[in-house]
């Protein structure tokens, strides 16, 4: 008997579990109403563009079964009056973590995470596409209840957990019913991020260029997958072939990175949905070009607590630039018909949410379009256009009542129906009293303004422009109001109580005075024209002025871009940097951005002439080694990251390119850091101030890579144990990548359409196959000779050793590989490598033969580079246009593009600098800095900007003043220093 009690036990309890499985926990038994409710008199708004004025609509089971203005009432309905209320589609929120755990961070452990921690899946533990939201859900009333009352009826969510993220559900908030029924779609999008697992400490990436490397390679593989080529089954590549149908949602945190997504999506034909960062207002050009839909944050900064002037010379002039136009972000995305829905995410959506939603249509933004971002749009974008966001016969019966217009501040929110099922947030038969009324009482005329929720109205109450002290309370219907004396000399008190069952033009009621006697008092509704009247006034005094969007939008941009003009430079001292040297009072004209001829007497033909006498001009200074204008400088998550791109990193709003022009450099080679042996691949870049990341490309330069040797590779200067930890295995590194690279070439040759395309190995081919330089940092002789004895074993060169600061050493042996300089002046000590570095290196390699020039890797020293150069005629006895060389037609050389750039030359791009003095004199400074024929810098437009810019901030520190004695809540100025940019910088992707 015991032994069939027991048998009986286990069946019901795998029972017991297999029916968890197949019966989705229900929270609490409800039974479905099948019967039809008929809503009537209503005014419906059924989409952003159609609104039905007393019209009517049925649901039944959870979906909307007629809607017009007049429609057939089936028997046995139960019939809802809406007079006097307005209907709208509930609103979805399509970026959500609704219903999900946060991930749980991995434990630290005993130094870095190379390879992955997971078998049967990708090489890479933060790419986790198999990861289903739905698998991991689990509703949550209390959160659903915030979302009910901000007007939301569906979102969809998803598990914000590394760079591919899995797929998303598309969920209704729907409390009281099973799972299976809140679930609209179990697969609704798949989610991408620039952020890691947390679930893994594997360090690569540790870059966003490495991230956007990562997903390039992840979609070759998983394409490569798809054709059936791997050897053994990868869990992440299957789900990833299986999630190319969804939506896919890419979530950003910064405007730079939103365009970094969107170019990724471009090169593999995804059209991303890209979650933004309320910056787009910014570069709204490219905003618009990428053509994606954004899902953009309902979040605007604080005014700054400005009272303390000290502090407030802190902030800087795009913090506070931020805080005026963030608000206007919406209207200027839909005025450049942006496609763009909104979300809650990282704000409170009980307390947050509308106010802000209000606060953008203050700013501009219409009601329509607000509509639209919060119903049509995210229903369009999931794929739900005929069942959400509409209220339409077949949709879910989604939808909101409310007291009035949704966007008027006034408006109460009544119920939240989901699914057909009601969500009461006020009672409807609450009278709503908010509004402006005009007060009689006791031959006394009062202003009475009651804002707020209808159940809980608060008042404020003016007497002229004297605001009188008051407490309202409203229950079941009576109103109470206690008024202070208007003798403000005496603590008395004006008692007024009424009773307001129904909406009514008209309060009248009873008034106690403080000596006791009893009166009557009259408060009347203000009519609509008065009240909007006195509305667009106080919205007109609230809003400050916005503004303008400047190209960056910081100190120093432009209100609009210089243009590109024909100008005649006339008497000038001319540094050729040719074999012509240096030509006094000589005249260079410029014609649609190249130097068209070079000689006296040279007339205008149109051209604007400039009154050279007495000054001097240049070729553009070209720095070799520069770090500005990047996000990013490091990938250290490998000891080779051949496959990344700094082009993916370029920062166009980095003010030191604007302090570079002003130092006369128009073009830099961003490179990438020195942490690995083999680095990320260069940007070469004109300085074009203004434009956008992809503008500031120099198109015609050849494509360069990054190598490096030394204490910084080897981690001699921070802890780590990735390999290589000595010099020798650092040339071990430069041996093995590059015979895998040959071996990878001839695979390639023979594995036709199957092969597995790596872009790391694609990069080291182009270096092998001479396709692609080398520029490496570089300090003691052992390694210097040892890298070229690798070049040469693999039959290439090295193009240029950068820093090179014991190349004094072996000038005769970087003569014979064909290698160049790229050094300091007179750099030295800063560590223990560079002890024997001499400031007569530049002088000895240039006597030598080696061409050289003086870089800068410092954003501070990269705008004084002529003075740099100067140097080097000091130490050494180089002549001054050999000096002169060094910063301008060598580094061209360097680059390979000084048959564009480095010289005065007829046929050249016209990169010119005109100077005030000698352009080696420490006075020198130049007036005009024009790239391809549009000057970036102007002495006298940059004295004038800092006007500008003094006034600009006074504007918006008076803005924020009076915004704080209005009582809005403030932030706290905070000192920010931006972070020196060098070699070693290590950042760390989350």
């Amino acid at each position: 008997m015991k032994l069939k009690l027991l048998i009986l036990g286990v069946f019901l309890g795998v029972f017991s579990m297999q029916s968890q499985e197949y019966f989705p926990k229900n929270d609490g038994v409800k039974t479905r109403n099948t019967n039809y409710t008929v809503f009537k008199n209503a005014k419906i708004h059924v989409d952003p563009q159609t609104t039905i004025e007393n019209g009517m609509f049925a649901i039944k089971e959870g979906k909307i079964t007629s809607v017009g203005k007049s429609i057939n009432v089936p028997k046995n309905s139960i019939v809802v009056d809406l007079k006097g209320k307005e209907v709208y589609p509930s609103f979805i929120d399509l970026y959500s973590e609704f219903g999900i755990s946060k991930p749980k961070r991995a434990e630290d452990g005993n130094g870095p995470q190379y390879d992955a921690s997971r078998e049967g899946y990708y090489w890479n533990d933060h790419i986790r596409p198999e990861t289903n939201a739905v698998s991991q859900f689990s509703f949550d009333s209390k959160e659903a209840e915030k979302y009910h009352k901000a007007g939301f009826g569906v979102v969809n969510t998803h598990v914000p957990d590394g760079i591919i993220r899995g797929t998303g559900m598309l969920v209704a908030l729907t409390p009281g019913v099973s799972e299976g029924d809140r679930i609209l779609n179990d697969r609704s999008s798949q989610y991408l991020s620039f952020d890691k697992s947390a679930l893994s400490r594997q360090s690569y990436p540790t870059s966003i260029m490495g991230t956007m490397a990562l997903i390039r390679q992840t979609y070759l593989d998983a394409d490569w997958y798809a054709k059936g080529n791997a050897d053994n089954k990868d869990l992440a590549l299957e789900a990833l072939n299986a999630n190319k149908g969804l939506v896919q949602i890419f979530s950003t945190d910064n405007l730079l990175n939103e365009l970094r997504a969107d170019k990724v999506g471009d090169e593999f034909g995804i059209q991303y949905v890209i979650v933004g960062s309320g910056k787009e207002y910014q570069r709204l050009d490219k905003i618009k070009e990428s053509n994606a839909t954004y899902i953009v944050p309902m979040s605007f900064p604080e005014a700054y607590d400005v009272e303390d002037p000290y502090l407030t010379s802190y902030l800087s002039l795009s913090e506070m630039k931020e805080w005026n136009q963030a608000p206007a972000n919406l209207k200027m995305l839909s005025e450049k018909n942006v496609p763009f829905t909104i979300t809650t995410h990282s704000i409170d959506a009980e307390k947050d949410f509308r106010n802000n939603l209000l606060k953008a249509i203050e700013y501009g933004l219409s009601k329509e379009a607000a509509l639209a971002s919060l119903t049509t749009v995210p229903a369009q974008t999931i794929g739900q256009s005929n069942k959400l966001g509409v209220i339409k016969q077949g949709a879910w019966a989604n939808f909101l009542i409310t007291s009035g217009d949704f966007f008027e501040k006034e408006t109460t929110l009544f119920e939240n129906w989901i699914q057909g099922e009601k969500n009461v947030l006020e009672s409807m038969d609450i009278t709503n009293i908010t509004g402006k009324y005009d007060l009689k009482l006791d031959g006394k005329t009062y202003e009475l303004d009651i804002t707020g929720e209808a159940a809980k109205p608060k008042v404020d109450v003016k007497m002229g422009e004297t605001k009188i002290g008051s407490k309202l309370s409203f229950d079941n219907n009576w109103m109470s109001l206690l008024l202070s004396s208007p003798d403000t000399t005496k603590t008395e008190f004006i008692r007024l109580v009424a009773n307001v069952p129904a909406p009514s033009k008209t309060i009248s009621g009873k008034a106690i005075l403080p000596n006791g006697n009893e009166t009557t008092f009259q408060a009347t509704r203000q009519d609509s024209s008065e009240k909007d009247k006195k509305d667009d006034k106080e919205k007109d005094e609230k809003i400050p002025e916005v503004m303008p969007v400047t190209y960056p939008n910081i100190a120093y941009g432009f209100k609009q871009q210089p243009k590109q003009e024909n100008v005649l430079f006339k008497n000038a001292t001319v540094w050729t940097s040719e074999d012509e040297g240096v030509l006094e009072n000589t005249d260079v004209l410029v014609k649609n951005g190249e130097i068209v001829r070079i000689g006296q007497g040279l007339r205008a033909g149109g051209a604007k002439v400039i009154d050279a006498t007495g000054k001097h001009l240049t070729a553009g200074i070209i720095d070799e080694h520069s770090h500005l204008a990047a996000s990013d400088i490091n990938e250290a998550g490998h000891n080779s990251s051949a496959e990344v791109i700094m082009e993916d990193v370029i920062d166009p709003t980095d003010i030191g390119i604007y302090r570079d022009l002003a130092g006369g450099v128009t073009t830099i080679q961003l490179l990438h850091g020195s942490a690995n042996p083999i680095g990320g691949r260069s940007a070469i870049l004109k300085l074009k101030w203004g434009k956008s990341a992809e503008d500031l490309i120099f198109e015609q330069a050849p494509p360069f890579i990054k190598f490096a040797l030394g204490e910084n590779v080897k981690q001699s200067n921070w802890s780590g144990n990735r390999f290589p930890q000595t010099r020798m295995g650092v040339e071990q590194v430069f041996i093995d990548y590059f015979s895998q690279a040959r071996a990878y070439e001839a695979e390639k040759k023979i594995g036709g359409e199957n092969f597995r395309k790596d872009i790391e190995m694609e990069t080291l081919v182009e270096i092998l196959n001479g396709e692609r330089f080398v520029t490496s940092h570089s300090y003691i002789q052992s390694e210097i000779n040892m890298l070229m004895k690798v070049a040469e074993q693999f039959d290439f060169n090295i193009n240029t050793f950068t820093h090179i600061l014991e190349g004094y050493k072996v000038a005769d042996k970087m003569k014979e590989h064909g290698v160049g300089a790229s050094t300091f002046s007179d750099w030295w000590a800063y560590k223990y490598e560079v002890n024997d570095a001499i400031p007569y290196n530049a002088s000895i390699l240039n006597k030598v033969g080696v061409t050289v020039a003086i870089n800068s890797d410092d954003g501070e020293m990269s705008r004084r580079l002529n003075q740099e150069a100067a140097k080097s005629v000091k130490y050494g006895g180089m002549s001054e246009e050999d000096a002169w060389k060094m910063v301008t037609i060598n580094p061209a050389k360097l680059l390979h593009v000084d048959d564009l750039v480095g010289s005065i030359k007829t046929g050249k791009q016209a990169d010119l600098v005109l100077w005030n003095e000698h352009p080696l004199s420490i006075y020198a400074k130049p007036e005009k800095t024009m790239i391809e024929g549009v000057v970036y810098f102007d002495l006298e437009r940059d004295e004038q900007m800092r006007k500008d810019i003094k006034k600009e901030r006074n504007e918006l520190i008076g803005q924020m003043l009076k915004a704080k004695n209005s009582g809005v809540k403030t932030q706290p100025v905070t000192k920010k220093e931006k972070q020196r940019v060098h070699c070693d910088l290590l950042e760390e992707v989350k």
